[in-house]
């Protein structure tokens, strides 16, 4: 079975484009299955994302300002929301998770249906001061079709989107040496929450894929220099951060973030040798136009909303509260899913932080000084920087931080703690009187994460077709997906075991004329561990 498997993983990954293909089409469908198997409206705050790429496929980049009346939190206030002109039927979405958001034991079958009058009427979106650049990608489906099938095509390229950025992350994984060691990073770093917002209209899935990929991208071109592979690595660095940076406001401070950390862990001589590429000079070009175009859409489209906060949530008290969320927030990077009402079953969390704090400790025992210093300081950036963030800003919003926001940031901590550990660990046979059995720890790993990741989205699924009170398996739904839930568990499971399998592959032999790639002295150490791979694309 083992040797099954492995020839299906050599396949699989035998070369950089067909280990592209194979990741993005695994990723589409795991990410794709939420996207179908979530009620519409389903998702935290999705039908402003949905109005708001409608209206933009129309040219709709801006609109008036009208003040709504919510409650978040608890907190009573106005929203500054953008009013915009579409089909009738948009109207409706804010309403189709009322009956069953945030009552665990109600099934979605209780939505109403939507319909599709093409009569043109205002609708506010609480989305309407994001950048217009994600949605515009992913709402011209909303100008071929109208209806539910429009609203399911928009997931559907959200999703492929998030899997192309991915995919890409898997690619330049795999160009270390200990391709499953690193690649093993990705998957921790990649939780069920990812994929989930992945598939939903929602920026913060391209934000976390984005996050990934940066990550992997700089953390290779820092600790594993390759003169051959390093064009294309900040190739990688420049689009994931384009992305980053234009898709939300706090885009700007998680690249900053990677790039601080990473510097940390650069390998003696790396910097000067890209600091000479042309390369890095243009996309940094790139960056920083696109920097600037950020903070001036962020600048000219403030947020006059006015929440009526109470006086007793003052920053000493938001900063123990949010301190206190802690344990919430981290539950919330790996999975909690519809409206926040949907956490994924404690199996999926043991085995995700099993695994994850088994990554940290290798990377601390393995790593050296400055290493060592950066995962610690990572460590207490995960924690510290949701209580500054609430703390500034908590007496003008409230409580309103989610930990899918810290996501694309917080995603480097398993890439750093396993590729440090990668780089340090000695070389040789691995087992008793070896190196650490590093092939045996990544086959448990990746399949432990493959059923905890199955086991996330069932649950969801359930929870949706009969509520947390309903049978542990669903027969009766009340609700189901288009296509059934029992097809959609079965895509998402064998997706989320065949995803893994190119960690179990050989790597890659070069055939890069005259051997491997030439590299500088600093790259040469025995330190470190130089790819196998010709520069993929």
């Amino acid at each position: 079975m083992i040797s099954v498997l492995r020839r299906a993983a050599d396949r699989a990954a035998r070369t950089p484009k067909r280990l592209w293909a194979t990741a993005f089409v695994l990723f589409f469908a795991l990410s794709a299955s939420w996207s179908v198997a979530t009620p519409l409206g389903g998702s935290p705050d999705e039908h402003a994302h949905f109005i708001r790429a409608a209206a933009v496929a129309r040219g709709q980049i801006n609109g008036s300002e009208v003040m709504v009346p919510h409650v978040v939190a608890g907190i009573e206030g106005h929203f500054a929301e953008t009013g915009v002109r579409l089909p009738q039927w948009y109207a409706e979405l804010p309403t189709q998770h009322d009956c069953y958001a945030w009552q665990e034991g109600t099934p979605a079958s209780c939505a109403p249906a939507i319909g599709q009058s093409g009569k043109t009427v205002q609708v506010t979106t609480a989305a309407g001061r994001y950048h217009p650049a994600y949605y515009l990608a992913t709402g011209w489906p909303s100008l071929l079709v109208k209806g539910p099938n429009a609203l399911y095509l928009m997931r559907l390229v959200s999703a492929a989107l998030c899997s192309a950025l991915l995919a890409s992350a898997v690619v330049t994984a795999a160009e270390w040496r200990r391709r499953s060691v690193a690649l093993l990073g990705v998957f921790a770093a990649v939780t069920p929450m990812a994929l989930y917002m992945g598939g939903m209209v929602n920026p913060s899935g391209g934000e976390i894929a984005a996050g990934v990929l940066v990550w992997t991208a700089l953390l290779s071109v820092l600790m594993v220099p390759d003169r051959q592979l390093l064009n294309r690595r900040l190739a990688r660095v420049g689009i994931g951060g384009l992305v980053l940076i234009n898709i939300r406001p706090l885009g700007l401070i998680w690249f900053a973030g990677a790039v601080f950390f990473a510097l940390l862990l650069q390998q003696r001589g790396v910097l000067g040798q890209v600091l000479r590429s042309k390369a890095l000079w243009v996309w940094t070009g790139l960056l920083g136009v696109a920097t600037a175009g950020a903070l001036l859409w962020a600048g000219a489209h403030p947020d006059n909303s006015v929440i009526n906060t109470p006086k007793t949530l003052t920053m000493k008290e938001a900063a123990r509260q949010t301190f206190g969320n802690t344990e919430t927030y981290v539950h919330q990077m790996l999975g909690y899913f519809g409206w926040l009402d949907t956490p994924a079953p404690a199996f999926t969390w043991l085995v995700w932080l099993g695994v994850l704090a088994v990554l940290i400790a290798l990377g601390l025992a393995y790593g050296r000084g400055r290493e060592v210093v950066a995962l610690l300081g990572m460590l207490l950036a995960v924690v510290v920087v949701p209580v500054v963030a609430q703390t500034l800003q908590a007496e003008k919003l409230g409580m309103v931080w989610q930990g899918r926001y810290l996501l694309p940031f917080a995603v480097g901590l398993p890439l750093m703690a396993v590729l440090t550990a990668a780089s340090r660990s000695p070389e040789g046979p691995e087992g008793p009187g070896g190196g650490f059995p590093w092939r045996r720890l990544t086959g448990f790993a990746v399949a432990g994460l493959a059923l905890a990741n199955a086991a996330a989205f069932f649950w969801t699924l359930r929870r949706f077709a009969v509520g947390t009170s309903g049978p542990w398996v669903p027969f009766a739904a009340h609700w189901a997906p288009p296509g059934g839930w029992v097809l959609w568990t079965a895509v998402y499971t064998a997706a989320a075991f065949a995803l893994v399998l190119p960690a179990l592959a050989r790597d890659w032999e070069s055939d890069v004329p005259g051997g491997r790639p030439e590299q500088d002295d600093a790259a040469a150490r025995p330190s470190q561990h130089r790819p196998r791979v010709p520069a993929a694309r």
